[in-house]
């Protein structure tokens, strides 16, 4: 495994690792928990994601039980949540500070962990004030809570704002942002960004690599069973494999599957070595709903060298005048 600092911080993260969106608390039980983030330790993964807004909570509850019951150290791990749907009532929702404090707690109850390392702000709230957020996680960092916090999905200019707030106050910036990036959804990532990683060296924790599945190349013969499109609560998903855009883009996964044939790796270790290729990506999080695939998925760092700059090219050259997917939200 190769470790990545996380932007201009000192914190290494494992250029792969495991989120539990969508799986934990609603695909699969403890046992299979437990094995999956084994089969990720032993592939060197130290870092992994969380939110309480997964499975309404029970995400970290299970990773919280999978932890203590493994007696892996702590300090080998890198944990994460995410702070903004909490629940129903009027102040369970956005970076209020009351919801910042409250919900970071209640995180850490249902991990049964003193601290996060990473803290983000899982989307801006345009009803809150920058200001008063910089102020509740700054609030958090220093009470021991959390050694970092970051955003999701934020604009840039939102995120220079509240660097700007922090410097100006005497407060923690935000060190990391966690933005989707994958093949079919760069522009973001790679344009929009560009200034945070030159001017105040922030991390990416990236999320979807393999776009919800569709470069794995599973749904380039339609819609299988089983995948979390059919889910129930997540026919949302199901949109992004059957519309224009989908049909557009599956036929381009068909188009590199023979790249990844010919250098010998699966088309998901294909999609998730390419990102590992932009050096702004500290960490990229990977998903599975069987320890196979973390194995899989793991192999992926082997194939970064290969991505040559031949290689490279072939590739955008399929991608180029690729149209733009919708992004998920909550995750």
């Amino acid at each position: 495994m190769e470790y990545r600092r996380l932007g201009s911080a000192g914190l290494q993260v494992s250029a792969l690792s495991f989120g539990s969106w969508v799986t934990f608390g609603d695909q699969i039980g403890e046992d299979a928990a437990h094995d999956m983030m084994q089969a990720a330790i032993d592939a060197g993964v130290n870092f992994f994601d969380n939110a309480e807004a997964y499975a309404g909570g029970k995400s970290e509850t299970m990773m919280g039980k999978v932890v203590k019951k493994a007696g892996w150290k702590r300090s080998d791990l890198v944990i994460s949540t995410k702070i903004f749907w909490g629940g129903d009532g009027p102040n369970d929702t956005g970076l209020s500070r009351k919801h910042i404090v409250e919900g970071v707690d209640a995180a850490l109850a249902r991990l049964q962990m003193d601290y996060v390392d990473l803290v983000f702000a899982h989307r801006a709230d345009l009803r809150t004030p920058i200001e008063e957020t910089v102020r509740a996680f700054t609030h958090v960092i220093n009470q021991g809570k959390a050694f970092y916090w970051g955003t999701s999905e934020w604009s840039a200019a939102q995120i220079m704002e509240a660097y700007a707030v922090a410097r100006r106050e005497n407060l923690i910036p935000p060190q990391m942002e966690q933005p989707q990036y994958h093949m079919f959804h760069r522009e973001r990532f790679e344009a929009e960004y560009a200034r945070l990683y030159q001017e105040i060296g922030y991390g990416t924790t990236i999320w979807s690599p393999l776009a919800s599945g569709l470069l794995t190349g599973k749904y380039n013969a339609g819609m299988p069973e089983g995948t979390r499109a059919t889910l129930k609560g997540y026919e949302w998903l199901k949109k992004r494999f059957t519309d224009e855009t989908a049909v557009e883009n599956i036929a381009k996964v068909g188009e590199l599957i023979p790249i990844a044939e010919k250098i010998g790796c699966t088309m998901a270790q294909l999609a998730l070595a390419w990102t590992l290729k932009n050096p702004n990506v500290s960490t990229t999080i990977t998903g599975a709903s069987r320890p196979e695939q973390v194995v899989e998925n793991m192999k992926a760092i082997d194939y970064v060298e290969e991505l040559t700059p031949d290689v490279m090219e072939r590739i955008e050259k399929i991608l180029n005048n690729k149209p733009a997917q919708e992004t998920d939200w909550r995750a």
